[in-house]
């Protein structure tokens, strides 16, 4: 990744205003950062055309969506596996949120949301379907302290 260049502190206070925010009214990031409306909207279709802001989502509910167990699971792999073929080990399965290759031991750490216990174990059965994994160790998570940017709890 290429550094930040032509990036100034305004730029960065309007990243992280959207951060807290992404649905933030020009209006009121101008208001904070001291600039009109329209130069923050030029300002973040900058920032979008040159991919420092990559795009906007929305959080959710997990528990109300079906899926509040949360784990990670760790993966390892045998020697042989290429760093670029392990995250294709998560392919097809939507209850992968996120998985990350990682340098040592664990190879890597997915993060993995389910319905309960059962549905827990049938997604690392899924995962453990590969030939070239070796080992899987799982954490299900209790409590997380900053859930996203700009909460609270």
């Amino acid at each position: 990744m290429a550094p930040a260049v032509g990036i100034d502190e305004t730029d960065r206070e309007i990243v992280a205003l959207l951060r807290e925010d992404a649905r933030r009214t020009f209006a009121d990031i101008a208001a904070r950062v001291s600039i009109s409306a329209p130069a923050v909207k030029r300002r973040v279709d900058r920032l979008e055309r040159e991919g420092l802001i990559l795009g906007y989502t929305a959080i959710v509910d997990h528990g109300a969506m079906g899926t509040p167990l949360q784990a990670f699971v760790e993966l390892r792999f045998d020697g042989r596996t290429k760093v670029d073929d392990i995250a294709s080990v998560a392919t097809g399965i939507a209850a992968v949120e996120a998985l990350y290759t990682t340098a040592g031991d664990p190879d890597a750490v997915g993060l993995v949301r389910a319905r309960d216990v059962a549905d827990l174990k049938r997604v690392i059965d899924l995962l453990r379907r590969s030939r070239h994994i070796t080992g899987t160790k799982t954490l299900m998570i209790l409590g997380t302290w900053k859930p996203y940017p700009g909460a609270t709890a």
